[in-house]
This record gives C-alpha cells, sequence and structure tokens, in this order.
C-alpha cells in the first residue's frame, strides 16, 4: 500500500519555479537613497490622483465595481479603443497570469524570448505547461528564432515589447511578420508595460493587430510612466472571446475602488504623461551617451532604463559597481536572473539620481 504524505504537497512542478525577486529599496543609514531598481517614474502620479483618493477614502465601506467601467471608459476614451475588449487587472501581472492559466495545460508549451519578463517563465510552469525559450540575438527577440521554436504543442507566445531589461524592441514590421506566422489557435500576447515611452516611428503597441485579429492580446500597465505601481493597476486589450474567457476566471473584485479611481485620473492627464516621457528622452540619450563615454557598454534603449554592461575584470565588474553605488545611496538592478551575471540595469530617475550616478560610476571606473 503506498503511503500517503506527512503534510499537504504542492502540485507536481510548483517547487521547480524560482520565486521573482524584485529590486532592492534600501541604502545605508546616513546616505541619501536614490532607488533606480524597479524602473520606477521620478515624477510620481498625477496630481489628479491626490483628489480622485480622496473622494474614494470616504466610501471604503463599499465593495469596488467588479467590471472597472469607469477604468475602462477612460482607457477607451483615451486610447480610441472599445471598452468591451478591454479589461483591468491588479496589475498587468495579473493579466498575463489568467491568459496562462485561461489557455494553457499540462503538456502544452508557451515560448518567450531569452531576456524576456521573468514572470512569463513562473506563469507558464505554475499552468503546468512547458516554456521554451527563443534565443536573442544582441539583446534583442528574433521573430525567426521565435518561429522556430513552434510546435504542434504551443499555446501561448508572450512577447515583451519593448523588453526588460534590455530596452530594445521590435518594429511593427517584425510584428506582423510573427502574426502572420503564428498557427492561428497560437494566443501571441504582447506585453508592452513601457509603450508609453517609445519615440520611434516604427513602432506600435499592439492596438491596431489586436483590433483586426483573433490570437493576439495587449497588455499595458499604470505602474511606470503614470506612477501608481503602489496600487497594482493592468490593463488588457483582447478580443471580446478572450475577455470572456478571462472575466470567468478572474477575482469578482480584482481591482480596489482606490487602483479604479486612480487609474481613471492618471490616464486622462496627457499633460503629465507628456513631461514624464519627454524627460525620459532627454535622458535616455543623456545616459546612453556619457555612460557609453565611461567605457561602458549600454544596450540602446527605447525604455526608461538602460542595461549597463561592465568589464570582466577584478574590481570593476557589475557585482563591484553595484557594491560602490549602494554604499553611496544608488540603488541599481542586478540582472543575473535574466541572463546578464556581469550588468546592471538603471531606471532613468531624476536629473540630481542621473548627475550622481554618472558622478559615481566616473569615480568608480578611475579607482
Amino acid at each position: 500500500m503506498t503511503s500517503l504524505p506527512a503534510r499537504p504537497q504542492p502540485k507536481p512542478g510548483v517547487l521547480d519555479i524560482e520565486a521573482y525577486v524584485p529590486g532592492k529599496s534600501k541604502a545605508p543609514a546616513g546616505v541619501k537613497l536614490h532607488k533606480l531598481s524597479s524602473n520606477e517614474t521620478p515624477f510620481g502620479a498625477s496630481p489628479d490622483v491626490q483628489a480622485a483618493l480622496r473622494d474614494v477614502a470616504g466610501k471604503l465601506e463599499l465593495y469596488p465595481d467588479g467590471q472597472a467601467a469607469a477604468l475602462k471608459q477612460a482607457i477607451a476614451e483615451v486610447h480610441g479603443l472599445d471598452a468591451s475588449r478591454i479589461l483591468c487587472g491588479n496589475g498587468s501581472d495579473e493579466l498575463l497570469g489568467l491568459l496562462a492559466q485561461a489557455y494553457l495545460s499540462p503538456g502544452d508549451e508557451a515560448i518567450h524570448t531569452e531576456h524576456g519578463f521573468l514572470v512569463y517563465d513562473i506563469y507558464i510552469r505554475a499552468a503546468g505547461a512547458t516554456p521554451v525559450v527563443a534565443k536573442e540575438r544582441d539583446e534583442r527577440a528574433e521573430v525567426d528564432a521565435i518561429l522556430a521554436c513552434v510546435s504542434p504543442r504551443t499555446k501561448i507566445v508572450f512577447l515583451a515589447n519593448p523588453n526588460n531589461p534590455t530596452g530594445t524592441y521590435l518594429p511593427e514590421t517584425e510584428i506582423r511578420r510573427l502574426h502572420a506566422a503564428l498557427p492561428p489557435h497560437v494566443l501571441l500576447v504582447l506585453d508592452a508595460a513601457y509603450a508609453e515611452y517609445v519615440r520611434r516611428d516604427d513602432y506600435e503597441a499592439g492596438a491596431a493587430l489586436v483590433a483586426s485579429s483573433d490570437n493576439v492580446v495587449m497588455t499595458r500597465t499604470f505602474s511606470k510612466i503614470h506612477g501608481l505601481a503602489a496600487l497594482r493597476v493592468g490593463w488588457m486589450l483582447a478580443p471580446e472571446a478572450i475577455v470572456d474567457a478571462l472575466d470567468r476566471i478572474r477575482g469578482p473584485f480584482n481591482l480596489n475602488a482606490m487602483a479604479i479611481a486612480a487609474g481613471a485620473a492618471a490616464i486622462r492627464d496627457r499633460a503629465h504623461v507628456e513631461t514624464s516621457a519627454a524627460h525620459n528622452e532627454e535622458w535616455l540619450e543623456r545616459l546612453t551617451r556619457e555612460l557609453s563615454a565611461l567605457g561602458l557598454r549600454v544596450t540602446p534603449s527605447v525604455g526608461n532604463f538602460v542595461l549597463i554592461h561592465f568589464p570582466e575584470e577584478t574590481g570593476r565588474t557589475a557585482a563591484d559597481a553595484d557594491a560602490f553605488l549602494t554604499e553611496r545611496g544608488f540603488i541599481l538592478r542586478r540582472v543575473a536572473g535574466y541572463g546578464f551575471p556581469n550588468a546592471l540595469r538603471l531606471t532613468v530617475g531624476s536629473a540630481e539620481a542621473n548627475e550622481g550616478v554618472l558622478a559615481a560610476l566616473k569615480d568608480f571606473l578611475a579607482r
């Protein structure tokens, strides 16, 4: 007779998952903290958000609207979309997880790229499916490499565009080429968390492709340019059949009332968004130029961060630089888990923080 386990056991595969580790957020006592590890905006949320939160604060005994209708309507108005094809979530992370839960089963496969967002692998495994990794070239996703991974068991392709932590992107023509070559039953998930920062004429976040397809989804977030990371607000544009499927399995009140009100206020403040984007555009170019002038290789980025590669030389590695910067209050992101053991990701911060990092790295390399 087979003996039963002595305690509850998770289903097979769960303990094989590597837990997600967020960027660190503490500096030594006595130094000013500049947290540049989580791609948070230096401008915070729109001032309109505070007014929206004050209104909700007097009604905390009431359940939120389970359909987040006010937020959907605000998103639809700003982006010119059909509100019935929008689904909101507790961050875009939740929506990515719901897609995996709804469309992946044990024995299925889902593809993500070599340096893609770590949660893809987590959600694929949590659904009992198998992650398949498509190689990148020059820290950039390759359509042909993704297509080479497609098999009869493929059900989803996850693609961050732009990608984190590299900051690279695929132009609209390449996204459409990828979609055209995928079987119609394979779901293409375009994770456009950093779309608002991109200033390239050949980029399209995915809304146009979703509008003309039955197997494309675009996810977006309020955590970055809108400055609502603490409230966890994300949204998805998808065919109505996919919205319907996820509506059936999400939590009935997956977005709290403050998140709904804050999101609606934030997305309507276009001046705040443009101020943030303009600051990012200026500093992204300057950081890339000045870091390169220090002799460091920087992956060309269109997001609100840069990936900095360090020499393979004792005393000058990414780990050495991280320790040096941390002692001075500059907290960057180690990205070994993304396949870059000798690189740091630097968020575009305030002018003070950016100037400070450049000066500190100059001192570090001159030692």
